[in-house]
C-alpha cells in the first residue's frame, strides 16, 4: 500500500510540473490525454466494474459538453457558477441524462443492453443537427473563459492546472466510490446479479445509480473538454468517441482502477505523437488492441503486476535479462511491422499508382522511406522487415523459455506441461 502511494505522488508531481518541463503544445496534448484518462475511468465503473458493455458513452460526454458551454454563456464564469466550477454544469447534464437513459437501457442486460446504449448516443447524434436552440447545429455552440477568482484562464497552463485538479479530484471520488459498499456490489452485477436478486438487493435501481455515476463524471470530462476548447459540436456525439473510449479502456485494462486511465492517455498521445507521421495510424491502434485482447487479456496495466510476480519468483537477476530480451523483441516486431504496413500503404497509394503508370516500361520507382528509397521489386526491400519480425519472433521465444524453461522444454519435446496446481480427484 505504502508502494502504490508514493507511485501516486511522484505521478501527482510530474502532472504538477508538465507545464514547467514542456512546450505549450504539449501541454495542450497532456490537457487532452487528462480529459480521455477520466472519460475511460469513469466508463470503467460500469464497464469493468458492473460488467455493463455501454456503446454509446459519449452521449453523456456530449451533454456535459453542451451543459457547460451554455453554462458558460449564461452565467459569463461568475454568479453560483465560475470558471473553476463550470464543470459542475456538465456532472448535472450527464447525471441527469444518465439517469433516464440508464432507467431504459438496464432494463435488459449483456447485448440488449449494448444495443440500446448505442441506439440513445445514435439518437442523439442524428437530432442535434437538426436542434439548433440546443446544439447549434453545424456550426455548434461557441464562448469564452472568462477571469474568475483573480485568474484569466486565459493561457493554456492555467486551463491545463484547472483540468488536473478536477481529474484528480473526480479519480479519487471514483476510487473512494469502488471501495464503499454500493460499490462493491457493483461486482455483484456483473458476477452475478441473480445472486443479488435472491439476496433481496433491487438490481435494477443498483444498475441505474451505477450507469448515472458514470454518465456524471463522463459528463465532467466532457465540461473539461468545453472549457479548453471554449466551443461544443455535435460530433461529441459521434459514434468514434464511444469506440474510442472502448478501446482505451481494454487497452489499459478493466481489471485495475486506474489500467483505464493508462490506456487513455497513452493511446491519446499515440494518436497526437503519430497521425502526423503516418496515415495508418488507426491501424496500428486496431492492431494493439487485437494484441492486447489476444495475448494481455488484464490490459498494458496488467504488466506491472507481472512483472512483479516474475521478478520474485525468478529473482532480479535472472529476471532483468528476461526484462530486457521482452522490450528489445516488442521494439523489433513494432519496427518490422511499422515498415512493412508504410511500405505497403505507399505502394497501394494513388500517388504512387499513377507514377508507376505513367511510365509503364520503366521499372517500379523507389519508394521514400525512413530516410532512404526502397525498390519494391528488390528482394532486400522485403528482407529488411521479414528479417526484423524474425529476430523479434526468436527473441520472444527466448524470453518465454526464460520465464518457464521446464515448461517450454516440455512443449518443445510434444509433451504436456504439468499444471501448477491440481484439482482435487485429478491426480492418478
Amino acid at each position: 500500500m505504502n508502494s502504490t502511494l508514493v507511485g501516486v505522488a511522484i505521478a501527482v508531481a510530474l502532472l504538477a510540473g508538465v507545464p514547467v518541463l514542456l512546450s505549450q503544445g504539449l501541454v495542450n496534448a497532456a490537457i487532452q490525454m487528462l480529459i480521455a484518462a477520466l472519460f475511460a475511468s469513469a466508463y470503467n465503473v460500469l464497464c469493468g466494474q458492473a460488467g455493463m458493455l455501454s456503446f454509446g458513452h459519449a452521449a453523456y460526454f456530449g451533454i456535459g459538453a453542451f451543459a457547460t458551454v451554455h453554462a458558460m454563456n449564461a452565467l459569463g464564469g461568475t454568479g453560483l457558477l465560475p470558471t473553476p466550477l463550470l464543470p459542475l454544469a456538465g456532472a448535472l447534464g450527464g447525471l441527469a441524462i444518465g439517469a433516464v437513459a440508464g432507467w431504459f437501457a438496464t432494463k435488459r442486460t449483456g447485448t440488449y443492453f449494448a444495443m440500446i446504449t448505442l441506439a440513445i448516443a445514435e439518437l442523439l447524434h442524428a437530432l442535434a443537427p437538426h436542434l439548433k436552440g440546443l446544439f447549434g447545429g453545424e456550426a455548434g455552440v461557441s464562448a469564452m473563459r472568462l477571469p474568475s477568482m483573480g485568474l484569466t484562464f486565459g493561457s493554456t497552463t492555467q486551463v491545463y492546472y484547472l483540468t488536473l485538479a478536477w481529474v484528480l479530484a473526480s479519480l479519487a471520488l471514483l476510487y473512494f466510490y469502488t471501495v464503499t459498499p454500493a460499490g462493491r456490489l457493483a461486482l455483484g452485477l456483473r458476477e452475478n446479479s441473480h445472486r443479488l436478486r435472491f439476496l433481496g438487493y433491487h438490481v435494477h435501481g443498483l444498475s441505474v445509480m451505477v450507469f448515472s455515476i458514470s454518465a456524471m463524471f463522463s459528463g465532467i470530462a466532457g465540461g473539461l473538454q468545453v472549457i479548453n476548447n471554449e466551443a461544443a459540436n455535435y460530433v461529441v456525439f459521434d459514434a468514434s468517441l464511444s469506440a474510442s473510449v472502448v478501446l482505451n479502456t481494454y487497452i489499459g485494462g478493466v481489471k485495475v482502477f486506474l489500467g483505464p486511465a493508462l490506456g487513455a492517455s497513452l493511446m491519446t498521445f499515440f494518436g497526437y505523437a503519430i497521425s502526423d507521421l503516418t496515415q495508418s495510424w488507426l491501424l496500428y491502434q486496431g492492431i494493439l488492441f487485437v494484441l492486447v485482447m489476444m495475448f494481455m487479456p488484464d490490459g498494458l496495466a496488467g504488466l506491472f503486476g507481472l512483472a512483479a510476480r516474475e521478478s520474485r519468483r525468478l529473482g532480479l537477476a535472472r529476471f532483468v535479462p528476461v526484462l530486457l530480451a521482452c522490450i528489445a523483441a516488442a521494439a523489433l516486431l513494432a519496427g518490422g511491422t511499422a515498415f512493412a504496413v508504410e511500405l505497403l500503404q505507399r505502394m497501394f497509394s494513388q500517388d504512387y499508382r499513377a507514377l508507376a503508370a505513367a511510365n509503364p516500361a520503366a521499372p517500379w520507382p523507389p519508394i521514400p522511406l525512413f530516410g532512404r528509397p526502397w525498390l519494391p521489386t528488390a528482394a532486400v526491400t522485403w528482407l529488411v522487415p521479414a528479417g526484423l519480425l524474425a529476430c523479434g519472433g526468436a527473441l520472444l521465444v527466448a524470453a518465454r523459455r526464460g520465464l518457464h524453461p521446464a515448461q517450454a522444454e516440455d512443449e518443445a519435446e510434444g509433451q504436456s506441461p504439468v499444471p501448477l496446481v491440481q484439482t482435487p480427484g485429478s491426480a492418478a
